[in-house]
């Protein structure tokens, strides 16, 4: 179905016209916020995903294939995030500056220099959603971005070496906004109890956010990455919640709330639902969308 319909759109992407400056595309709504606050008006960026959808599961639309049709530099998430939906679209945009080994590909996850959950021994499906180069939802984490601004600045100056030191002076301008705002939640969740810092998260995709603030994951709603739990797992992690006083159940906007509302209701706990990524759209970039995040689960851990 999914080259069905890709073919058919491959035949609206025509041979694209002039642009003034990059053009770039970002898969996810971070991975685009961060390219705008590096390029600035230098650039022209466009995402894929919006905040509202799970990036493991994207539909193609007709105007993706448009997009990365004309489009100088494609930044993706990598770590097999996007392995169900990106390679088709790149190979039917029909566009050799984005392919693999071109300077108009870039895999955010090679920038990353620390990545978490790098699981070892065989994997097989029956564990779930694993991903074997390590958890790849690294955009809740403030230093994994800033490696990957540092490295997207360097890629635009390799693209665009007239203004090179333009892109390098806003990344580092970003990188120390970013350090801040790190920093600052970092010590306000530390001043937090043992008890307060525990949480209950829906799915395994938080591992970045939770080392940044300090916070402990007693158990997840799903029993196995992106596998419905079954009813006897749902039930201890009830157990879990009402034992060790967990007040705080998170998950992200795009997953379905029904499991998690019921054990918060049973259990004494709140749902708080996190945001899917950058507005960028409504012109709240990266820091806006950390900031909110953390602000939304102490307000809850700190009552």
């Amino acid at each position: 179905m999914l080259k069905t319909v890709l073919a058919a759109l491959a035949l609206l992407v025509g041979t694209a016209p002039a642009h003034a400056g990059l053009q770039i595309v970002a898969t996810l709504p971070d991975l685009g916020a961060i390219a705008k606050a590096v390029g600035g008006d230098l650039v022209d960026v466009k995402v894929l995903a919006t905040p509202t959808e799970d990036p493991h599961f994207v539909d193609p639309r007709p105007s993706y294939l448009v997009m990365l049709s004309r489009a100088d530099l494609v930044v993706f998430n990598g770590l097999e995030l996007e392995v169900g939906w990106l390679p088709p679209l790149l190979v039917n945009a029909r566009n050799p500056r984005i392919t693999v080994g071109m300077s108009g590909h870039l895999d955010a996850s090679t920038l990353v220099t620390r990545k978490l959950q790098i699981p070892g021994g065989k994997i097989d499906r029956s564990m779930g959603d694993v991903h074997p180069g390590g958890n790849p939802h690294f955009g809740y984490g403030p230093q994994q971005m800033s490696d990957i601004a540092r490295g997207i600045a360097a890629r635009m100056g390799q693209l665009d070496g007239k203004n090179a030191a333009a892109y390098t002076a806003n990344a580092e301008a970003f990188v120390k906004e970013l350090g801040a705002l790190e920093a600052a939640q970092r010590a306000r969740f530390a001043a937090l109890t043992p008890g307060q810092r525990k949480i209950v998260s829906y799915h395994d995709s938080l591992v970045y956010l939770l080392a940044w603030l300090g916070l402990e994951q007693v158990a997840t709603i799903e029993d196995r990455p992106g596998i419905k739990p079954s009813p006897g797992h749902v039930a201890a992690v009830l157990k879990i919640i009402k034992g060790q006083a967990i007040k705080v159940i998170l998950q992200e906007e795009f997953h379905p709330d029904g499991t998690s509302e019921t054990l918060a209701r049973l259990g004494g706990a709140k749902v708080v639902k996190l945001p899917g990524g950058s507005r960028a759209t409504t012109g709240a970039g990266y820091l806006d969308y950390l900031g909110t995040a953390a602000q939304r689960i102490y307000d809850v851990v700190a009552r």
